[in-house]
């Protein structure tokens, strides 16, 4: 039977934002899905390093953690599914080792995570959110080099920027499966909305676009801990 292996960044320090995602995918998957957090204590492996999230380098993990056998997709936590997960899956083109939404933009923010203990700088670089889904193809002979050993020490610019592969081995997938709040214009047609600057779980951000949808699909994981939701809610919004 058909599966899809999803792979997704962990970061406790928003554990409601993961949580929100994975019900998303659930929701609107057609097929099944295998959910695996990329979370650092289980991998024994430091995956934040230099960066602001904590899977900033262990997504790049993936391949290794699939044998280095078929496909598989990564994506931030960050992230919500409007729509069936199959037709992204669907894309997958075996002569590409990686395929990406390569964004082609100038941040219009500076600062990320506003008012939260997650607070930091938001820096422009080349590809910069490329590497926020990704869809591998780990069985690609040029993907072999991705071992827990080069991940821990290449740095950023060399996995950021995919410098370990060719440029025709990098395949394109459309925007609308990596929109990007806050930093595009508005789009009601998104696929996978990515909350980059900061989730509705931040104060800062709770009003922003898509946000109604995401306080939904929080609302639907946690209406049957048997205390009214929209009490756990406001509980839940990081105050500035």
């Amino acid at each position: 039977m058909e599966k899809i292996n999803l792979y997704v960044g962990y970061d406790p320090r928003e554990a409601a934002v993961f949580t929100v995602f994975n019900q998303s995918v659930i929701k609107y998957t057609s097929i099944p899905v295998s959910i695996c957090p990329l979370h650092q204590d289980a991998l024994n492996f430091d995956g934040q390093q230099d960066g602001t999230n904590a899977f900033i380098f262990s997504r790049y993990l993936v391949p290794y953690l699939q044998d280095y056998k078929g496909w598989a997709l990564f994506a931030d936590g960050d992230m919500l599914i409007t729509e069936d997960l199959k037709n992204l899956w669907d894309l997958r083109d075996d002569k590409y080792a990686v395929q990406v939404v390569k964004h082609d933009y100038k941040t219009k923010n500076y600062r990320k995570y506003i008012g939260s203990p997650m607070e930091s700088d938001n820096l422009d670089y080349p590809k910069k959110n490329w590497s926020s889904v990704m869809l591998f193809n780990c069985g690609h002979p040029s993907n072999k080099i991705l071992t827990k050993e080069l991940v821990g020490e290449a740095g950023g610019a060399f996995l950021h920027r995919f410098q370990w592969l060719t440029d025709d081995e990098v395949g394109e997938l459309p925007a609308e499966w990596n929109h990007l709040v806050g930093e595009y214009k508005e789009n009601p047609d998104a696929k996978l909305v990515h909350f980059t600057l900061g989730a509705p779980c931040f104060h800062h951000y709770y009003q922003g676009e898509y946000s109604a949808e995401w306080s939904h699909h929080l609302l639907n994981a946690i209406s049957a801990v048997g205390e009214d939701p929209q009490h756990i809610m406001r509980r839940t919004i990081w105050q500035s």
